[in-house]
């Protein structure tokens, strides 16, 4: 499995502290410094079951300045959002957990990330 997280988010280190206790084996991406590409975020929106504007911190001063509050929330428009996140990783919603069954959770809370270990077995 691996989990996208930045290390300054305290529940991205309440998530890597859980998964180190359950002994999980994960690799850790800083999607901060390697930014996902559009393609890459399209493949976690399919497996988290989302739209992107589902995975995107509207509170970030990024946001904020593109006025994504306004932006349609339509197929017509999903590309526009996908860009945003490509283009600002740090409007996507963090940690996100993607799992060797090609499913994926947004890991903000232990309940989460408890989903995402149960479905690495």
């Amino acid at each position: 499995m691996e989990i996208w997280i930045n290390p300054a988010c305290s529940k991205c280190r309440s998530a890597l502290t859980l998964l180190d206790a359950e002994g999980a084996d994960y690799t850790v991406r800083r999607y901060l410094d390697d930014v996902p590409t559009a393609d890459e975020i399209r493949d976690v929106l399919d497996r988290l079951g989302l739209e992107p504007w589902d995975i995107t911190r509207a509170q970030e001063a990024a946001a904020k300045e593109l006025g994504v509050k306004e932006w349609a929330r339509d197929a017509g428009s999903r590309e526009r959002w996908i860009t945003a996140l490509a283009e600002h990783p740090k409007l996507i919603q963090r940690p996100i957990i993607t799992a060797d069954d090609g499913t994926a959770v947004v890991a903000r809370t232990e309940e989460a990330v408890r989903d995402a270990l149960s479905r690495e077995s």
